[in-house]
């Protein structure tokens, strides 16, 4: 039974090598025993391993050694005598007894000089050890820490020069190598050094001293995710997980070097191109906002790529507090008053006690701090976690428990610490709202100490509402997945990942930790002095670190389920569409919705059945009459057409000038299309009339897009301006010359090639030639946000049906979605060709290509999922009917494609 953990050494120690030997209780008197086991060679001590449990593992410091040598042979000469005897002799004044009869529990420590004596069972290492433990023992003895350090990375450094990896591991023999190099595997407070090794289908470890096993393999087809890490605030880790939502990794390596690490992840990532999308945070928080992610899920994938790992306890992922009440015996989750406030970070929560940790910070010279100590440290992880990892406890604080009653006893009572301790800012860790109760139950049955009221550390007591720790566990999930959390989960985010984390909305937010928690806060190369620098880098991983900042302007909010009564909903989304429907009722609108959805499910289905080549050039609008019967087509040739869907015939052709015409729509009603052109105008055609009727002459160039709600007509131009104009009614009859009146003008940088509404038309988006989305709040005129989001000019941008989000695809070949509440880009997929026209739901888009081609793209799954065979030059326009059941498309090919969905 294998009782020997890496835990067992101190921090930043390595185990090197083991040797089957016999300890020699008593040598040469009576009562001689010889008692069988294992003896490790570590970089800071001496490890016995008993093959007897019920003998205490025995574990000797190097610094405590006295002397060290050949048993039998004179102390003073270092030369060794030719007897076969294979005994080792260790002289020293201090030893540690640890798990005895295989029980976890605090080190026993014997003080006072004492010998003894090891017998290795292969005589002829004896030498070897030796001088490998007087070379360590000088290590240990040097008087600086950074000395010791410096003289032990030589001794390993030297030892892995000496091996490489064994290619006899490799799975097959036709496996291709594709680099080899050093590096550590990281597990909770241990590394252990060895050779990494690519092939073309697997990632190998092997570790130096063969432990735990002799190589660790991982099938590169069974990665799912890599991550690049920060470990020791050096650029130097990799963590690689086969799982979409685990927890845990299945391998985290730390390099020498970072060009090793950047080499090793540029290969896998290169192999994932084909299998799997590299991810960024902005991909998954459209995920969660849209409700496909879970906030759990959405915490732990934050979590992961700021560099927070279960494998490092300094940068533990980091989970909110939620709940505030843990003394009812109900927990009522519809009323706000059971939740804690996740705007504010824990240090904030108390009015009284923030106000003396701001005094002490006015009075504090540079750099001042409010709070001298972190929500998250190896110190409190371990707290929560010391019933299921008491070995890391004990490795933590040097074979000892932390005093009983400073021990995790309590919610309750761990809560109201958090809320009034001077010094005690902690948030909770994912196992809060996970599904293994075991770190709330003492199943160990582990001496954990009597507390000053004569009671023993047993199972922590839980709040009244929980019937058991399933029961806690399950009603803290739901509360973090309740819809209050929802509402505010992104004021947390802004705290621990986001723009309040560093200056002066850190200030603002009483969000000021120790300067040293933060990335860069300190530059650990330019420190010279190597005890220093040693010092430096464990106090900041003693002490915690801030996640990586993911988000540089405020977290978009979860959209969360319209049913329910959210007050906070601003009078720019509620349009009718947002209104309740009473049960019992299913409403006309939705069974258009099912149906609505039921098409974009099955969008991929789109088959193409009448083409008409129409036009002497690119076709450029396209509007259909309310019954479907008549199509109108703008064109590059400066034709408007009339064509008849029934007739499939030409039926009018019209020309207002010379210049191209860039898009057309049709008023309510249907009787009058109107036309914009390259020629700076604006033309509106009476169909019953058969004749222009009226021209706005309202821009100094290129008219490039309309867009027309409500009596209101909305034109783009390339003379830098968008302009609302009004009085223009639906129904424009006889020959009355009309009177247009500008409202606004919307002031762009550079001209603007696209602009669209959305449901309400109380927010427009505009897209201009230098690659900026401008979205606009057109009940005050004025700009909301400005996202210089694509290289090159924008082609088409349009509002999702719920106002939530924009799309815009540009040039430059990327799909670019933004929220636009906050402004941020949340997600941005990559074509191989500009994508020149789209239609979309808000979670699928059926794109116009550059090359011909009707793409289909999964928005919240991050990938492209189907071609359509279409045009032979680019989609230039694409129509779509409410039910969205019938598709026309316009090319340069100058023709119009008639599509239809089949399911």
């Amino acid at each position: 039974m294998l009782r020997f953990s890496l835990l067992l050494l101190n921090l930043e120690e390595y185990y090197f090598e083991q040797h089957t030997a016999h300890h020699i209780q008593h040598k040469g008197g009576q009562n001689e025993r010889k008692i069988r086991g294992s003896l490790k060679i570590c970089s800071k001590s001496v490890i016995f391993e008993p093959d007897a449990i019920s003998q205490p593992i025995i574990k000797i410091p190097l610094r405590d050694c006295i002397k060290i040598g050949k048993h039998g042979e004179n102390g003073a000469s270092r030369h060794f005598a030719k007897a076969k005897s294979g005994e080792i002799s260790l002289s020293f004044s201090q030893v540690y007894f640890i798990k005895e009869h295989n029980i976890v529990a605090p080190y026993k420590i014997e003080r006072g000089k004492m010998e003894y004596v090891f017998e290795l069972d292969v005589s002829g290492k004896v030498e070897d050890v030796v001088e490998t433990l007087l070379q360590l023992h000088r290590a240990s003895c040097l008087d600086k820490l950074g000395d010791q350090t410096a003289m032990i990375t030589a001794i390993l450094q030297s030892r892995l020069a000496r091996t490489s990896f064994d290619k006899n591991r490799f799975q097959s023999v036709s496996e291709e190598l594709h680099m080899e190099c050093q590096a550590e595997m990281v597990t909770p407070l241990v590394t252990n050094p060895g050779h990494v090794c690519i092939t073309d289908t697997n990632l190998y470890f092997q570790p130096l001293n063969g432990y735990p096993k002799p190589v660790v393999q991982i099938t590169l087809q069974d990665v799912r995710r890599i991550y690049k890490r920060r470990h020791g605030l050096m650029p130097l880790g990799l963590e690689v997980f086969c799982t979409e939502d685990d927890l845990c990794s299945d391998i985290y390596l730390k390099f020498y070097d970072p060009q090793d690490r950047d080499e090793l992840y540029f290969y896998i990532a290169t192999y994932l191109e084909h299998h799997v999308a590299e991810r960024t945070a902005e991909s998954y928080t459209l995920q969660w906002q849209r409700g496909h992610l879970s906030n759990y899920q959405y915490l732990l994938h934050l979590n992961n790529l700021a560099d927070r790992s279960c494998n490092d306890l300094s940068q533990y992922p980091v989970f909110p507090w939620v709940i505030s009440d843990y003394c009812s015996s109900e927990l009522d989750l519809s009323n706000p008053g059971t939740f804690r406030d996740l705007s504010k970070p824990i240090g904030a929560l108390n009015k009284e006690r923030l106000e003396r940790l701001l005094t002490r910070y006015q009075e504090m010279p540079e750099p001042r701090f409010m709070y001298g100590s972190h929500y998250s440290s190896p110190g409190y992880v371990l707290f929560y976690l010391v019933r299921i990892a008491p070995e890391y406890m004990l490795c933590l604080q040097n074979g000892r428990f932390d005093n009983a009653d400073r021990m995790f006893n309590s919610i309750a009572e761990t809560w109201k610490n958090c809320l009034d301790g001077a010094t005690d800012f902690k948030e909770l860790i994912p196992e809060f709202y996970g599904d293994d109760v075991s770190f709330l139950v003492n199943s160990l049955k582990l001496n954990l100490g009597k507390r000053q009221g004569g009671q023993m550390v047993d199972d922590v007591e839980l709040p009244p509402w929980a019937r058991s720790p399933e029961d806690f566990l399950q009603k803290s999930k739901d509360a973090l997945e309740s819809n209050y959390v929802s509402e505010h989960l992104h004021e947390w985010v802004d705290l621990i990942f986001g723009y309040k984390q560093k200056g002066s909305e850190a200030v603002g937010a009483h969000n000021v930790f120790h300067p040293l928690t933060y990335e860069g806060g300190v530059d650990l190369n330019s420190i010279e002095d190597p005890d220093e620098k040693v010092a430096m880098l464990t106090q900041i991983l003693e002490f915690g670190q801030t996640p990586k900042q993911l988000f540089a302007i405020p977290h978009p909010r979860r959209i969360t389920p319209k049913f329910k009564s959210s007050p906070q909903t601003s009078s720019c989304n509620a349009s009718t569409a947002d209104s309740p429907v009473s049960p019992g009722e299913e409403s006309f609108e939705d069974l258009t919705e099912e149906s609505k959805t039921l098409a974009w499910n099955n969008i991929a289905k789109l088959q193409l059945y009448e083409q008409y080549k129409i036009h002497k050039e690119a076709v450029t609008g396209i509007a259909v009459s309310c019954n479907g019967s008549s199509v109108f087509t703008t064109s590059q040739d400066s034709t408007l057409k009339m064509f008849s869907k029934e007739s499939k015939m030409l039926q009018r052709s019209i020309s207002f000038s010379n210049m191209a015409l860039s898009s057309c729509l049709l008023l309510p009603g249907d009787a009058t299309v109107i036309s914009s052109s390259w020629d700076n105008n604006v033309y509106f055609y009476s169909i019953a009339f058969g004749r222009r009727q009226d021209t706005l002459m309202g821009h100094d160039d290129a008219v490039s897009k309309i867009c027309w709600h409500d009596n209101r007509l909305y034109s783009a131009s390339w003379d830098s301006t968008v302009k609302v104009w009004s009085g223009v009614p639906a129904e424009m009859t006889g020959t009355k010359r009309h009177q247009f009146d500008m409202l606004a003008e919307l002031e762009h940088d550079v001209g603007v090639d696209t602009i669209s509404l959305n449901a309400a038309s109380t927010l427009l988006v505009s897209g201009t030639k230098e690659g900026t989305v401008n979205i606009w709040d057109l009940t005050a005129a004025t700009m909301l946000h400005q996202i210089p989001c694509h290289s090159g000019t924008v082609c088409d941008t349009a509002f999702s049906p719920d106002s939530r989000h924009v799309l815009s695809t540009g040039e430059d070949g990327c799909l670019n979605v933004i929220d636009v509440q906050t402004g941020m880009l949340i997600s941005s997929m990559t074509s191989d060709k500009p994508q020149r026209c789209f239609i979309w739901d808000g979670n699928t888009v059926l794109s116009g290509s550059q090359s011909g081609e009707l793409l289909v793209w999964d928005l919240l799954r991050g990938k492209l999922s189907e071609r359509i065979q279409g045009h032979t030059g680019a989609v230039t326009c694409i129509w779509m009917n409410e039910q969205c059941s019938s598709i026309i498309t316009g090319g340069e090919d100058r023709q119009i494609m008639f599509w239809k969905l089949q399911y």
